[in-house]
């Protein structure tokens, strides 16, 4: 009889366990398509989540920076463009003018260096929302992001010992000088393109200090740079700027967003009123680049 029961009973719960399973089934199928929202602990599946980094894909960048409040510029110390004061604060004309594009866009501006080599990966993580630091329009930066229109203009020069300049005035007397140049660069792409010995640095202020200290003969940094930084009366009094390398074709700046952002327009449509009523002009003249200020 004992026997007789326990068989029963085995067979009952081999009968429940078969329901629970085919209900668990039904119930998975039936929710495939709706998002759970009655979890205890607030978790969301992940259909919910698929739903939400489509809405976030879809969000423009210029309301994702006004819903967050801060417009992360991605920059390096390069004076006269982006440095800091005595007080610690950045200043320079690009970070004068990148605090009032974040307050058209309801934000402030945050800063923060970056490692000029991985400024296209900085972008697309979102670690940063924009590259504005004196960047070259070069075609690797048109293709991998969304660039504004060309603010500025630019070229790039070799830097080296005042006393050395007047030996060094053609691309062929350069040979067997070494070179510093930051990593990245328009002025690494220079040396490169003349096959001139070089080390790579982190930004373009280490590499003057490099020359300055006689690691290396000469550096090639941009000549807005090179002209707040070297010669008397400056940070680098004992070294002076030397041959321009692209003299011919030269170089305008831009500023990155990422690709397809809505805050290319916005940028654009912002300089054109601040240019219009005299504040690009007004800070350019504030750091010494009025001359270089593209006529919009």
């Amino acid at each position: 009889m004992k026997k007789k029961l326990l068989a029963l009973l085995l067979t009952a719960l081999m009968l429940l366990g078969l329901t629970a399973c085919g209900g668990s089934g039904d119930d998975s199928s039936a929710d495939a398509g709706a998002p759970n929202t009655g979890a205890a602990d607030g978790a969301a599946t992940p259909a919910k989540d698929g739903a939400d980094d489509a809405q976030a894909s879809d969000e423009s960048d210029a309301a994702y920076v006004t819903g967050k409040g801060t417009l992360v510029v991605g920059i390096t110390d390069f004076e006269p463009m982006d440095y800091k004061n005595d007080a610690g604060e950045w200043i320079g004309f690009d970070a004068d003018m990148a605090k009032a594009f974040a307050e058209s866009l309801g934000a402030k501006a945050e800063f923060i260096e970056i490692n000029w080599d991985n400024k296209i990966m900085e972008l697309d993580t979102k670690a940063i929302d924009c590259v504005w630091n004196g960047m070259t329009l070069t075609d690797e930066v048109k293709a991998s992001m969304g660039t504004s229109e060309p603010y500025c203009l630019n070229a790039q020069v070799v830097v080296l010992s005042a006393d050395k300049v007047a030996d060094y005035q053609s691309t062929d007397s350069l040979a067997g000088l070494s070179f510093a140049v930051e990593a990245g660069s328009a002025g690494k792409a220079e040396v490169e393109k003349l096959g001139l010995e070089f080390i790579e640095m982190e930004t373009q202020a280490a590499a003057l200090m490099e020359v300055a200290s006689g690691a290396s003969d000469a550096c090639v940094i941009d000549s807005l740079m090179a002209g707040a930084m070297v010669g008397e009366g400056t940070s680098y009094p004992d070294l002076a700027c030397g041959i321009t390398l692209n003299a011919e074709e030269g170089e305008q700046y831009g500023v990155g967003f990422r690709k397809g952002s809505d805050l290319v327009d916005a940028f654009n449509a912002f300089w054109k009123a601040a240019y219009d009523d005299g504040t690009v002009l007004d800070t350019a003249t504030t750091y010494g680049v009025q001359e270089a200020i593209i006529e919009k």
